[in-house]
C-alpha cells in the first residue's frame, strides 16, 4: 500500500484535459492580477532535486534529471520546452543557453526554501497555481477516486476520516487531505 496524505483542489475540467494532454499552464501574478501563460515546464537537475517535489506540489510539470550527461538534460529541455533549474555553472555556459534558446536558472543556495524563493521570484510564479494536482513521485496528473474505489488500498482510519481521494494513474499512489497535506499547505503559504 503506497499512500500520502494530501489531495488536490478542485480544478476546472478544461484544465484537467490540458494536463492530460501533457500541457501545463503557468499563472503569473502581476500588477493587474493573475494571467495565464501556457506551457511552462521544468527539468530539475539532481543537485537541486528537492525543487522537483515543491514544483509538483504547486502543480507544475517537473521532470527530475537523475544525473548522467548534461547534454541529455539540455536535449530534453530543448525538445520539451522546459526551464532548467541547476547549480551547475557549466550549464549556463552552453551555447543553447548563451544564444537564448534555453532558459536556465542557476540556483544560488543549498537550502530548498531559498531555492524555491529564487525560482518563484525569477519567474514570478504563483504558489497556489494548481496545488496538489500532480503526483510528487512520478509527475503524472492525479485523478479523482471515489471512497469505495480506494477502500481496500488505504488504512481503515483514513477511510473513516477522509472523503476526498486522488490517485496517480502511473505509480498508483493514493493521496488524501491528512497531516502531510496540512503541513505542505502551510509551507506553501509561507513560501
Amino acid at each position: 500500500m503506497r499512500g500520502c496524505s494530501f489531495t488536490y483542489s478542485s480544478i476546472a475540467s478544461s484544465r484537467l484535459e490540458e494536463k492530460r494532454a501533457g500541457r501545463s499552464l503557468l499563472c503569473r501574478k502581476g500588477q493587474s492580477g493573475v494571467s495565464v501563460v501556457s506551457n511552462l515546464r521544468f527539468i530539475v537537475d539532481n543537485n537541486v532535486g528537492k525543487l522537483a517535489k515543491w514544483l509538483r506540489m504547486m502543480g507544475y510539470n517537473t521532470l527530475f534529471f537523475n544525473g548522467g550527461d548534461d547534454a541529455d538534460m539540455i536535449g530534453t529541455a530543448l525538445a520539451e520546452g522546459r526551464v532548467i533549474l541547476t547549480r551547475d555553472t557549466r550549464i549556463v555556459k552552453r551555447r543553447a543557453v548563451t544564444s537564448g534558446q534555453l532558459k536556465v536558472i542557476l540556483i544560488a543556495s543549498d537550502e530548498p526554501e531559498r531555492q524555491m524563493h529564487q525560482v518563484i521570484n525569477a519567474l514570478d510564479l504563483d504558489c497556489q497555481f494548481q496545488p496538489f494536482t500532480i503526483c510528487l513521485e512520478c509527475n503524472q496528473p492525479l485523478e479523482g477516486r471515489e471512497r469505495e474505489q480506494v477502500k481496500d488500498l488505504i488504512p481503515p482510519y483514513v477511510f473513516q476520516t477522509q472523503s476526498q481521494f486522488v490517485q496517480c494513474p502511473s505509480c498508483h499512489r493514493i493521496y488524501w487531505r491528512g497531516t502531510h497535506w496540512q503541513a505542505m499547505t502551510k509551507k506553501l503559504k509561507e513560501v
